[in-house]
């Protein structure tokens, strides 16, 4: 049985609310803190483009959390949604505490790389 990345996250982890249509974070913003999706659907877009729409128990921001870099998409909640943000120290301790969140996280991370290239191998 596989357990969900909100099974990981402690219980009195703080939940913000954003309504349908509310930007999470722009493309290109710093990346602080990544978001676990509790629940709604967050869009990911690309210059404006969806590429992928996040739900309960998915995350978003992780990229930028990681590498420090500037958000490389944006995230807009597509209907009302509750998330958890998870900042670096918290990102930290969940890794150390919970080695499975980290590999959850690689996973997320592989799998949207897959998709990645075989939506470029498409195009050749």
């Amino acid at each position: 049985m596989s357990v969900s990345v909100l099974d990981m996250i402690p219980s009195d982890s703080p939940v913000i609310p954003f309504s349908g249509g509310k930007v999470v974070f722009p493309q290109g913003a710093p990346g602080d803190k990544m978001f676990v999706v509790l629940d709604g659907q967050v869009d990911i877009t690309l210059n404006g483009k969806v590429v992928e729409s996040v739900r309960r128990g998915g995350i978003i921001g992780e990229m930028a959390l990681i590498d420090s870099r500037p958000r490389s998409a944006a995230a807009i909640a597509k209907i009302h949604s509750l998330l958890i943000p998870i900042d670096e120290q918290r990102f930290n301790t969940l890794v150390k505490n919970r080695p499975e969140f980290a590999l959850h996280i690689m996973r997320i991370l592989v799998d949207r790389l897959r998709r990645m290239d075989a939506g470029l191998a498409s195009l050749f």
